[in-house]
């Protein structure tokens, strides 16, 4: 039988805050740091960020992406990071193709640049920037069972030994990040809970996690966690991905970021 490629969903935290060594980082930095080994050796990575949305799916396909700072009031040095890794015209075609099959009417995108949802993880996983990477864009109006449909247009690519991840963060409430202290239910572990045991748990149907996934927003404390929802879908397209008959996820990542849970899910 043939090995398919993993999938992982992660946090890739506040900005460019994790490469620079940010304390309320510190265990997705040692998380980051040390997930390659789960990954294997991809020929090409392909990123879906929350940080991209298009109308239609959107593949990126220039041969060479630029650097897309898309983050404001950082550092000067956080403006001149780099992550030269080549782009996959190639494949980025071939999937234009596999989406148009059914139904989707994708675009490419020959010159965006990668964001931070993309450099700043991919940086700290494989910094050495050698390996193919380009990405896809979330779909308009952010509807988590097209996002499911998306990922299941792109179960292809894990026998072609290519890495899918999404990029985002489980939990993505800003104004929650950035108040004093946390409320005493901590709603955030709550939410969390129920996202692991939805995606990791063996005793649901594969029916049963699409219905959780596509009706996520009625989970407790959803809407607190995800008051929009782009952070979440990048999940969903893994999740689809990751194919009907899939093993559950594997829970690889359960720490906080800026005092808040959140997690990593690996599709082995």
């Amino acid at each position: 039988m043939q090995k398919l490629s993993p999938i992982l969903y992660l946090p890739h935290g506040g900005g460019p805050l994790p490469l620079l060594g940010d304390p309320g980082h510190t265990d997705l930095i040692d998380f980051l740091s040390n997930v390659r080994g789960k990954l294997g050796e991809p020929r090409a990575v392909l990123v879906i960020s929350a940080h991209w949305e298009a109308s239609q799916p959107t593949i990126q396909s220039a041969t060479n992406p630029e650097m897309l700072y898309d983050y404001s009031g950082f550092p000067a040095e956080t403006y001149e990071i780099t992550y030269p890794a080549p782009g996959h015209p190639e494949l980025a075609n071939e999937i234009h193709g596999q989406l148009e099959k059914i139904g989707f009417k994708p675009k490419l995108d020959s010159e965006r640049g990668f964001d931070h949802g993309v450099f700043v993880p991919l940086k700290m996983i494989f910094p050495k920037a050698d390996i193919p990477c380009f990405q896809i864009s979330l779909i308009k109006g952010l509807d988590p069972a097209q996002h499911i449909a998306l990922g299941r247009a792109l179960h292809f690519l894990r026998s072609q030994n290519v890495l899918i991840v999404g990029s985002g963060m489980s939990f993505h409430n800003m104004r929650a990040f950035f108040a004093q202290g946390q409320p005493g239910s901590r709603r955030d572990i709550e939410f969390d809970e129920w996202l692991v045991k939805t995606c990791c748990s063996g005793d649901l149907t594969t029916a049963e996690r699409d219905h959780h996934l596509m009706n996520w927003s009625q989970a407790p404390s959803a809407r607190y966690c995800h008051p929009r929802e782009e952070h979440l879908l990048p999940l969903h397209v893994c999740y689809g991905a990751a194919g009907p008959n899939a093993v559950p996820a594997e829970l690889v990542f359960n720490g906080e970021v800026l005092g808040v849970k959140v997690s990593a899910l690996l599709w082995a």
